[in-house]
């Protein structure tokens, strides 16, 4: 599997504020980079395990996490664990991983724990993808230390713009302190309601201020998303025809072409 050529491509998948899509789009995006034949690893950095649970694995599965990783218990090669789906991996988080902004208050160049861990499997893989918890405390620090670029899922709605504002004055800090070479790869509109006026306003006021930083394809609202992680499935495999799916798998190919011609 080792390329010694290539480095992965690490993305963070980031906002802080919760309930705007960033599991889901981990969850799709890791799914369809797969079928497109990557090699793909997920890391699930927040401690509700959202995305963990996303692809069906049981917390009694989840033996050794990316806290165990991070509090140095493990290596990040010993933590990885296959996916039902082909070409993608993971490493699972559970509720412990709250526990780790206390535990590494002490420690030493805490903000790179997660960049250098990764360094063991740089070259195994295409694409690692990080989901982030919905803060912006020492797991997100981590997560925007180690990544090359960004991906911020951002929901239709008035207060979304106040907080992408918030957001990306906290990038910056990252940016200038702890990793010059973060970019953001784009802004990916969730929960799109074309029938809804503030939806279509929101998405000019984005669009108008971020220009082609806001990825073309946006993710409507749709039942199916929502219900695929309780089958325990990405809803690309649940449902592959749904519109929330179509839309994952265009946003997907639109990422990789995006990718492809830098």
């Amino acid at each position: 599997m080792t390329n010694s050529h290539k480095k992965a491509k690490i993305f963070s998948i980031v906002n802080q504020k919760g309930g705007v899509g960033k599991t889901t789009t981990t969850v799709n995006l890791t799914t369809a980079f797969a079928a497109a034949k990557k090699k793909v690893l997920l890391i699930d950095l927040d401690p509700q395990g959202n995305s963990s649970t996303g692809f069906g694995i049981s917390p009694s599965q989840r033996q050794k996490t990316i806290y165990e990783v991070l509090i140095g218990e493990c290596s990040l090669k010993s933590a990885i664990i296959p996916t039902r789906i082909p070409n993608l991996n993971i490493i699972t988080s559970t509720v412990d991983l709250s526990a780790c902004e206390i535990e590494l208050a002490s420690v030493d160049s805490r903000e790179f724990i997660l960049k250098k861990a990764l360094k063991e499997v740089i070259h195994d893989y295409d694409f690692i993808l990080i989901d982030c918890p919905p803060s912006l405390g020492m797991l997100t620090i981590n997560a925007l230390t180690a990544s090359d670029s960004i991906l911020i899922p951002m929901q239709c709605e008035f207060f979304s713009l106040e907080g992408l504002s918030h957001l990306l004055t906290s990038l910056d800090l990252v940016k200038e302190n702890l990793n010059h070479h973060l970019k953001i790869s784009g802004i990916i509109l969730t929960m799109h309601d074309r029938r809804n006026k503030l939806t279509e306003q929101v998405e000019m006021d984005v669009r108008s201020f971020l220009k082609d930083k806001v990825y073309k394809n946006t993710i409507p609202r749709n039942v199916k998303l929502s219900e695929a992680p309780s089958h325990g499935l990405p809803a690309i495999i649940y449902d592959p025809k749904c519109p929330g799916s179509v839309a994952y798998i265009k946003l997907a190919k639109e990422i990789l072409d995006r990718e492809d011609s830098k």
